[in-house]
């Protein structure tokens, strides 16, 4: 009641600063997180009610109420309770442990330190008794404790960098700035402890890349966005220390708000069995009913010729009251048709495959010592039974670690390796790289094989310095020395990182930068460039461009950016060199590199003033100011002349194409679900070959409302099934069952491959209720989909789309604590042991370090569990039934007087002696025959000591053995074959029908000739943020340092006093250009 109140009061939230005695009023939450499922309290009933929703528990538990009775039981109650109390308190003892992980995580979290203001002075507090409104101190590398609002901190301007890892998978920076009303505040105490504003905002909510707020605050009010906001579970980077105040704690936070709920999880088979238990039940019941009258008859017709021997009175015990009594003792005499040993042996069975698994050598990391773990003991036999697979990108199918392998420099390749007799060759371990030792500046964790390059470097090619000088100047590095006076960049994109420490390793070394110049040092000299405009980035454009002046006194336009729209641009030169390039581009996207292409432009001094005029105008106009200064940049950005091409490899983690491959040919589909950018995914699903050039189409949603995502997928849909179909309207949900069996004829009718995509914001139209049904009938026709731009929360509603409405198995895998929502919500969550912390592993079901390791989880111990399980429950019910009917059969030979044909206790107890006794006998017999001891006291009756050593050393012995061996095993193998081959198994179908398929196909070629224009060389163009340029031109992300010379020419700052405002109103994705560009032909 009070929650619901609470939450009907709560319209906005009001938050006061330093007060928390007004903030009380409003009882917002604390900062402590829950994460168990049970305290001390409520362990003992929710754990009994989660127990006894399995059938067998609850029915035993009824069971033993009966046994209570002694006029119906002739069984001891003693046999019921002990095992129904030890699978129990089994089950709560695992439950328990797993809970005091959960517990243990929390209580690690919740004690974390954080500096707080209070009483106008810094404190350590726990983060648990963190407040809503309390101002906290953060410092560089440190987690953000609650969702903050950034008021200062000690870079200019009020500036912060974040790493959002463990909210959206992305490991690159992101910035944020304070209001410059509260930057001002600095790192001083006391006026800190004095703030004293108002903050009005939105209530707690999931989405991670929206906020909406006002400060009011020496009356005077600022409006708030997402800029000035640092979210829980963000990491504060180079930044020395910032200031923020707590709107959101605990619970409220956008981070906790997307954490989907711990759920209990239980197998097809655990459902499966509670079914079969419901039958049984009834097949009991229909049992006793049967003996019930036969006992009622025997009774009126014989039994009265027995009242005399058993002392009864006359009358005292009706014939139907007797059948009565009999029906509940038969229900208790025949229980063992569903034994409580069932749910026992299962987790005993289960128990052991989770050790199968955690003890398998070949999921064992030995790089980082990390093995498989089974986390959970219950759902081994649900691994294989895996439908659809959901899957992370950062960080679980990659290492989103960049690394720079090739270019292409005037139409030359440059990272092959080739053999004495010119041909191309693998790079093995014996290959030695470029020494770059010499050089003290380089990163010596950078490897390059080719020595062509380095020789080019030295004979001075005009092309080639050209080419890394490109490389140096063309970009938003920051660069700033450490301690050790090691030079360190600062990248906002790990594109951006590879290639300036490739040209850092040839000798044109980035080391600095002022909002005027940028100095780098070729080849040992120093130089350094006047930057006279930067032509950012943005997804329309997908390139930047910088001017820049060199000491001579040459102006020149240095651009990199995607292929398919830089070759526009070129001056008509260069056609042949354009064809060579166009051609390593390919041969470059074949093996899966990110690329782009490199060229620039001398500009003359006229025409760059007269250029420069007109920006500033454009700059400074009111009206369609946007598309002046795009138009300004694509006069510029033409005749270029091109240079070559990179190509960067987003390095996949070992294995990964071949375990997608292997899950794929098993027909389990993968979806990947990430928060990265829609062509950073694109391109990813190049390498892995889940999206190739051979399929017949590629569906990209990206519709900005309800009305053009329904359209976009209505189109695909045609596209896909064709003009022929009568379309199911979006308005009008069918039959759950009718809507299954349609999807499974028409899936059987798609002949090709077909791949969607969709972002973020158009998924959130798509999961409407009016909309998912079309979006999930599309997708479900696809071989792979892709969801870009994802919140966590979005992961989890895709999955549970999923189960809820295609019936299926599904698996979740992750790193990150962004996916933790999805790894909760599916049948399986697994985690993988990455670089994101281990949030994924502690909510997972099953945690190993590389994604390759998945493909033997569920094709081999998934698929061994599962039929292990199943033999053993048809044998378990086999064994039963024909135990429990002899009881059945005698009851018609005891005048169904409900007497036990054999003695359960004595049976066990003859079982157990047999079974031991036999075994153990027979090894006693067979060592005293093999002893010294027996042939001590017996040397002409037992001649046998060492007999095995030498009866081994005969030949005669060893073709014995052969030849009995070849008459046991052959007509065994001769059987299975015939088997196989006249009544084939549907396993032994698919085995032949791959076979067959894989010998009609022919040989793929690593360099394929056609291909789509699509992006997916771009890699520059999807791995940058917008915005980044003007930030670079205003200074404000530098710290103060003596002003350099200025050229005469006079220098663009592109409006430096409203970057921040520009920055907030463009978007981060344009993705309509993606669909846009694959109409673009080279």
């Amino acid at each position: 009641m009070f929650c619901s109140e609470k939450k009907l009061r709560e319209v906005e939230r009001i938050v006061k600063a330093n007060d928390r005695e007004y903030n009380e009023k409003f009882q917002y939450a604390d900062n402590r997180i829950h994460t168990s499922k049970y305290n001390i309290l409520t362990f003992l009933p929710i754990n009994l009610f989660e127990q006894f929703q399995r059938v067998a528990n609850a029915y035993f538990l009824c069971l033993l109420i009966l046994q209570l009775i002694p006029e119906i039981s002739s069984l001891t109650w003693f046999t019921t309770i002990v095992p129904l109390v030890l699978v129990i308190t089994m089950t709560a003892v695992k439950d328990a442990t797993d809970d005091y992980f959960r517990h243990k995580s929390d209580n690690q979290v919740n004690n974390r330190q954080s500096e707080v203001l209070i009483n106008c002075k810094l404190q350590n507090e726990k983060w648990m008794n963190v407040k809503v409104g309390d101002i906290i101190k953060l410092e560089n590398n440190q987690f953000v404790a609650a969702d903050l609002l950034l008021l200062s901190s000690s870079e200019p301007h009020g500036l912060c960098y974040v790493e959002t890892a463990e909210l959206d998978g992305e490991t690159n920076l992101k910035v944020r700035h304070a209001l410059s009303v509260t930057s001002e505040l600095g790192a001083d105490i006391s006026r800190l402890a004095r703030f004293d504003g108002i903050v009005v905002c939105e209530v707690p909510n999931n989405k991670l890349d929206k906020f909406m707020g006002i400060l009011s605050w020496k009356d005077s009010k600022h409006s708030l966005n997402n800029e000035k906001i640092i979210l829980r579970g963000c990491i504060l980077r180079n930044t020395s220390w910032c200031f923020g105040m707590v709107i959101f704690a605990g619970p409220d936070t956008k981070l906790m708000q997307n954490s989907g709920k711990t759920k209990f999880k239980r197998t097809s088979i655990d459902r499966l069995m509670n079914t079969l238990v419901l039958w049984i039940f009834g097949f009991l019941i229909c049992l006793g009913i049967i003996l019930a009258i036969g006992n009622s008859i025997w009774e009126s017709q014989t039994g009265d010729q027995f009242r005399t021997f058993l002392f009864w009175n006359e009358g005292e015990k009706s014939s139907v009251f007797s059948g009565f009594l009999t029906f509940w003792s038969y229900i208790i005499i025949l229980n063992t048709v569903v034994p409580i040993s069932l749910y026992v042996s299962v987790e005993v069975i289960r128990l052991g495959h989770s050790y199968f698994i955690n003890w398998d050598r070949k999921m064992y990391y030995s790089r980082k010592a990390i093995p498989a773990e089974a986390r959970t003991t219950t759902l081994n036999e649900e691994l294989g039974q895996i439908e659809y697979i959901f899957s992370d990108k950062t960080g679980t199918l990659t290492q989103n670690i960049m690394t720079f392998k090739r270019c292409s420099i005037n139409g030359r390749i440059y990272g092959e390796v080739h053999d004495d007799l010119d041909q191309k060759t693998e790079i093995t371990q014996e290959k030695k790289p470029v020494d770059f030792s010499v050089k003290s500046q380089a990163d010596r964790e950078f490897q390059f094989f080719d020595h062509n390059l380095m020789e080019s470097i030295k004979m001075g090619d005009p092309k080639v310095h050209e080419f890394l000088r490109l490389l140096a100047l063309c970009h938003t590095v920051m660069s700033e020395e450490n301690s050790a006076g090691e030079l360190i960049y600062q990248v906002q994109s790990p594109d951006e990182g590879a290639l300036v420490t490739a040209a850092r390793n040839f000798g044109f070394i980035f080391k600095s930068r002022t909002p005027e110049t940028i100095t780098i040092e070729e080849l040992g000299t120093l130089v350094t460039y006047q930057l006279l405009a930067f032509l950012d980035f943005n997804n329309t454009r997908k390139r930047m461009s910088i001017i820049v002046q060199n000491p001579e006194g040459q102006i020149k336009l240095y651009s990199k950016g995607a292929d398919t729209i830089l070759f526009e641009k070129l001056h008509p030169s260069n056609e042949v060199l354009l064809s060579l390039t166009s051609d390593h581009l390919s041969e470059f996207a074949g093996e899966g590199l990110r690329t782009l292409a490199i060229a620039y432009r001398d500009l003359d001094d006229k025409y760059f003033k007269e250029w420069h005029k007109m920006l500033e105008d454009a700059n400074a106009a009111t009206e369609e100011r946007d598309e002046r200064i795009a138009g300004l940049y694509e006069e510029i950005e033409r005749d270029l002349m091109l240079l070559g091409a990179t190509a960067v490899e987003d390095k996949l983690q070992e294995g990964v194409i071949e375990t997608i491959t292997n899950l794929s040919l098993a027909n389990i589909k993968i979806w990947v679900l990430t928060g990265d950018k829609q062509e950073t995914a694109i391109n990813i699903g190049y390498a892995c070959n889940m999206l190739t050039d051979d399929m017949n189409d590629v569906f990209v949603i990206a519709g900005n409302n309800a009305v053009e995502v329904r359209e976009e997928l209505r189109k695909a849909k045609q596209n896909l099934f064709g003009q022929n179909r009568n379309f199911s309207n979006g308005h009008v949900v069918c039959e759950k069952k009718q809507q299954l069996e349609l999807d499974s004829i028409v899936e059987e009718t798609i002949t090709g491959d077909y791949a969607l995509i969709i972002n973020g914001h158009s998924l959130a139209h798509a999961l409407e209720s009016d909309v998912k049904n079309d979006l999930l009938e599309l997708a479900c026709m696809c071989k792979t989909v892709v969801c870009c731009r994802v919140t966590p929360l979005q992961k989890a509603q895709v999955v549970e789309l999923v189960k809820k409405y295609r019936n299926a198995v599904t698996l979740a895998i992750g790193d990150g604590a962004n996916d933790v929502s999805m790894i909760k919500s599916a049948h399986i969550g697994v985690g993988i042991s990455g670089q994101e912390g281990l949030q994924a592993v502690l909510a997972s079901d099953y945690s190993f370090a590389q994604f390759r390791y998945l493909q033997r989880l569920l094709l081999v111990h998934g698929r061994w569990s599962y039929f292990r399980m199943c033999k053993f429950l048809c044998y378990f019910f086999y064994k039963n039934f024909a135990f429990t009917l002899v009881h059945f059969w005698f009851g018609f030979f005891c005048g169904f007087s409900a007497q036990i044909a054999l003695d359960t206790s004595y049976w066990t107890f003859i079982n157990h002696v047999f079974i031991w006794g036999s075994i153990a006998i027979y090894f006693s017999i067979l060592f005293i025959m093999h002893s010294n001891g027996i042939f001590g006291i017996f040397p002409n009756q037992f001649p046998f000591v060492g007999n095995a050593r030498h009866s081994l050393t005969e030949k005669c012995i060893w073709l014995v053995i052969l030849l009995t061996t070849v008459a046991s095993v052959m007509p065994v193998v001769a059987f299975r074959f015939l088997k196989v081959d006249l009544y084939p198994t549907l396993s032994d179908q698919i085995r032949r029908w791959q076979k067959a398929q894989k010998k009609a196909r022919p040989p793929s070629s690593r360099r394929p000739r056609t291909r789509r224009s699509s992006s997916r060389r771009s890699g520059y163009a999807f791995a940058h943020q917008e915005g980044y340029g003007e930030l670079i031109t205003s200074g404000k992300n530098m710290r103060a340092k003596n002003p350099p010379p200025t050229s005469e020419l006079e220098k663009t700052h592109y409006n430096s006093t409203s970057w921040i405002e520009n920055l907030c109103k463009k978007t981060t994705d344009t993705v309509s250009s993606f669909s846009q560009e694959k109409t673009v032909k080279l």
